[in-house]
């Protein structure tokens, strides 16, 4: 892996974008709140009800809207102004977020209640998420892309462990109800610092706008028919049902695998976030996007051997360090996917590409860890990643092989 000091010392380069600084201030604060909710809600659903049942439908609530409305949510980010979308969307979460305050705090909340209100804040993530994605290029300029999207992707990784830690001791010390204030006040910087961008208005559509469904079929079309985005989501896809249902499975591994319970579990956790950061890092360096289909294929190659690897390692430092590199691999993957596609992308079927990178990446590892979790309840758990992460290295091996189309497309 290639370093160079002088770009990693200018990693800052894209925040010398005013919107970009102000937007990823107020994102970092929300992201961290986001992720005190998330714990806060699955910690509250087994109070309720002690139910691992309740505890999936929950992740459901969260998780299916996208699956549903992410190709319409896209098509909406590309019809109407983004930012307004982006604040309308973050404005109604905070209202969910206090709604749940509220009922939490005067012990008035059940489990179906915090389902429908789970559900909600589900919709609204869905249709924020092709916005969110799509702004990246407007606030940037474009040899800062790449260095935009891995910060970020570095944000978002930091977020995923300080917010649960934070919102273990905002639990410990003082309940429930003040985490979910908590995420109601994130949500305020990150509407603030959205209503302060100062961008330029968007190009009229060159046709006239037709019906959202026929627009969100608009776009998965030209995303299929393209010839580079297609092959990216088709590789995104590859490792996220083959690669990174591990990440859901680790507490099983943990548990029942290692048998070093929380610590371990943590501990593997950690390990993930540790090569997500260096990757999130090492690609942010990197001065625009020569190389990117490289690194985004191989690391999907590396992902699926250290998948393997971790799931057959007797040892648990081995599988440690197995989750350190795929952590680092599929967060290369998938930052050099991303800016390779918000790259190549045109600007008017911008919201509804990235509505389908969103839903690959949401949804499709939820897909891959439900049957590889199925099927652990016959085999156990080594079998079924080990095989999800042979075939992903044998697929990935394939495709890298056959790297030059692409790289001629996009480079």
């Amino acid at each position: 892996m290639k370093v160079d000091f002088a770009n990693f010392l200018s990693i800052g380069r894209a925040f010398s974008n005013r919107n970009f600084a102000i937007y990823t201030s107020g994102n970092s604060i929300s992201l961290v709140g986001f992720w005190v909710h998330r714990v806060a809600v699955g910690w509250l659903a087994w109070q309720l009800t002690g139910s691992g049942f309740w505890l999936g439908a929950i992740a459901f609530a969260d998780l299916c809207p996208v699956v549903v409305l992410g190709p319409i949510a896209g098509a909406l980010a590309d019809r109407i102004d983004r930012r307004r979308l982006a604040v309308i969307c973050q404005t109604l979460s905070l209202l969910q977020a206090s709604v749940l305050c509220v009922l939490t705090a005067i012990g008035a909340i059940t489990i179906e209640m915090l389902f429908f209100l789970t559900l909600l804040v589900g919709i609204f993530g869905a249709m924020h998420q092709p916005a969110r994605l799509s702004l990246v290029p407007a606030l940037v300029r474009p040899e800062d892309l790449s260095s935009a999207v891995a910060i970020t992707s570095v944000i978002f990784n930091l977020a995923r462990f300080v917010g649960p830690a934070l919102s273990g001791v905002i639990i410990t010390t003082a309940g429930i109800a003040p985490a979910f204030a908590f995420n109601a006040l994130t949500y305020v910087a990150s509407i603030a610092a959205l209503v302060c961008l100062r961008l330029l208005p968007r190009a009229a559509p060159e046709t006239p706008p037709a019906g959202v469904f026929s627009e969100a079929f608009a776009g998965i079309s030209y995303a299929v028919r393209h010839p580079a985005i297609g092959p990216l989501l088709v590789a995104a896809a590859l490792v996220s049902v083959l690669a990174r249902p591990v990440f859901e499975l680790l507490p099983g591994f943990a548990g029942a695998v290692f048998e070093r319970g929380p610590g371990g579990l943590a501990a593997l956790t950690a390990a993930v976030g540790l090569g997500a950061i260096v990757g999130g890092l090492w690609l942010a360096q990197r001065p625009g996007i020569l190389g990117l289909v490289s690194i985004a294929l191989g690391s999907i190659t590396t992902s699926g051997f250290t998948v393997a690897l971790f799931a057959i390692a007797a040892n648990f430092w081995l599988a440690l360090a197995a989750m350190t590199v795929t952590g680092f691999a599929i967060i290369c993957s998938g930052i050099a996917t991303q800016t390779l596609i918000q790259s190549s992308v045109h600007d008017s079927m911008r919201g509804r590409v990235m509505a389908l990178w969103g839903l690959i990446f949401r949804g499709m590892p939820a897909l891959g860890a439900l049957g590889m979790g199925w099927l652990s309840g016959f085999v156990g758990f080594r079998w079924p990643v080990a095989v999800g992460g042979i075939f992903c290295f044998s697929l990935g091996l394939w495709i890298f092989r056959k790297r030059e189309r692409l790289i001629k497309e996009l480079e």
